[in-house]
């Protein structure tokens, strides 16, 4: 039975629907504002990363193209260097994604199904977790839903507009992460396999917004290609290509499925895989037929990849745009209480990881490493303190971090006249080893913060050394951070 398509008449105003989920979406934001407040936490050392990158902004960096620099510095610069302002962007982008999906459900199948598909949205673990940190993962996602409605809008409708709209937003997309290349075979077997939408190839439209992407993309591969294309080099090592590690990983494969199922939430997890095992019956409808189209490719493609090499778990997160659309469209008639629970359940499942601090103090267990989800992102603030009188005393000498986290963090907090990264001749490892080097630095102080108690290689590229001192910052009572300070005199050079 083909699903009934609504139509907004001329005048009418707002469906409840679209109301009633921007309550919720306006609810959750603030709810999720007072959490990193009420949580205590520091950046994760890739918000300190990318906020840096946000203060010197080019057209890619080492491991992502340039647009989460971008919304960064724009946050930061009407609402300063804070915590909230850094973060900000995923908070906003998120609830804007949860209207994209009402919009399409509405256009796919009915208001109904787009409220519960933006719901589903806003509640999935996933989006829970990463609605915390300022992360790539947030324009991906927003613009993969767009460049799915204007591709659905510009199949059904003669002109340009649409095309145009769907080309920028798969440009942007590829601007805020290259996930976003997925998008495309998804696309051309949505034309191919259906006889209404063929006829398309023959015209200009989704050729020229096929241009006006990689157009959008090109200053990336340009910056990629004048400093030796770091990120793809980087894609590279974390996929394992080139590298001699390829073979079968049926656990590698397993953890990445369950970590599908947990990204979506335990009961929505179930649905959506009931759903794509009744993937046949399904294909006959057309909106069913759209979204699998937009699931499965992708779906698939990572799987081989944690088979035969390595995934991440939000690699494949675009999968839950069609997602969320799908599990209510196919369950709301016949098992509502399903797709209810499944919400629910990732809600509850939510407000318990976010006051988790709070359940253990609750029993008296306590935080430690082993049960703080948010160990990673305490402890830096004080850390950088403890390092900045020793900056004070040595106004002229050069800040050195061991890594990236260690630079980010202390150049976000103490926001030094002169920092570089260590690399003595090797392939730059983060952005810090693109940007900056020691090698015309001759002469020159260094103040080195690392882990170990003694640097002996590093040092003897100086004329002489001096551990300074050591910064402890207890966490938990099994949980520190502890850094040791040096003073490098007069570089030789590497």
């Amino acid at each position: 039975m083909k699903p009934r398509r609504y139509r907004a008449p001329q005048g009418e105003p707002l469906p409840a629907p679209l109301a009633t989920l921007a309550l919720i979406a306006a609810l959750l934001t603030a709810y999720r504002l007072w959490v990193i407040g009420h949580l205590g936490i520091d950046l994760y050392v890739d918000e300190a990363y990318y906020w840096g990158w946000s203060q010197a902004l080019d057209w890619g960096y080492f491991s992502k193209p340039p647009v989460i620099a971008a919304l960064i510095a724009a946050s930061t610069a009407l609402l300063g260097n804070n915590l909230i302002a850094i973060k900000l962007p995923s908070l906003l982008i998120y609830p804007a994604t949860a209207f994209a999906l009402f919009a399409l459900g509405r256009r796919l199948y009915s208001p109904r199904v787009g409220f519960w598909a933006g719901l589903a949205f806003m509640s999935m673990p996933l989006v829970a977790a990463l609605g915390l940190f300022v992360s790539t993962d947030a324009p991906l996602l927003l613009c993969w839903s767009l460049a799915l409605l204007f591709l659905l809008r510009a199949l059904e409708r003669e002109g340009w507009a649409d095309w145009l709209a769907c080309g920028a937003f798969i440009g942007i997309g590829l601007m805020s992460k290259y996930t976003m290349a997925a998008f495309l075979p998804s696309a051309l077997l949505l034309i191919v396999l259906d006889a209404r939408h063929r006829r398309w190839l023959a015209h200009p439209q989704p050729w020229v917004a096929l241009l006006l992407a990689f157009a959008i993309l090109s200053p990336n591969l340009y910056w990629n290609w004048a400093h030796d294309f770091p990120t793809f080099r980087h894609t590279a090592e974390i996929t394992r290509v080139g590298h001699g590690e390829r073979g079968w990983h049926p656990g590698q494969l397993g953890e990445f499925i369950g970590a599908q199922w947990l990204s979506f939430g335990p009961l929505l997890g179930v649905l959506l895989g009931w759903a794509l095992l009744r993937s046949r019956s399904l294909w006959r409808e057309r909106a069913h037929r759209t979204l699998l189209l937009f699931i499965v490719p992708l779906l698939a493609l990572v799987s081989a990849q944690a088979l035969t090499g390595r995934a991440n778990g939000n690699w494949a997160a675009p999968i839950f745009v069609a997602a969320c659309l799908l599990v209510p469209a196919v369950f709301l008639t016949d098992r509502r209480r399903w797709v209810v629970a499944g919400v629910v359940v990732n809600l509850v499942a939510s407000v318990a990881a976010y006051h988790w601090p709070d359940i253990a103090r609750l029993t008296g267990s306590g935080l430690t490493a082993k049960n703080d989800p948010y160990k990673r992102a305490r402890g830096w603030i004080n850390l950088a303190d403890g390092v900045a009188p020793f900056v004070a005393e040595h106004p002229g000498a050069i800040l050195v971090g061991e890594d990236r986290e260690i630079i980010a963090h202390l150049v976000y907090r103490l926001h030094p006249v002169e920092y570089a990264a260590w690399n003595p001749g090797r392939p730059p490892r983060d952005h810090y080893e693109i940007v900056t080097t020691l090698a015309d630095k001759r002469g020159r102080d260094v103040l080195y913060v690392g882990r170990q108690p003694e640097i002996p290689a590093i040092a003897a590229h100086f004329a002489g050394s001096e551990q300074l001192g050591k910064v402890v910052v207890p966490i938990h009572a099994d949980f520190k951070r502890e850094v040791y300070v040096f003073l490098l005199k007069d570089f030789q050079g590497y």
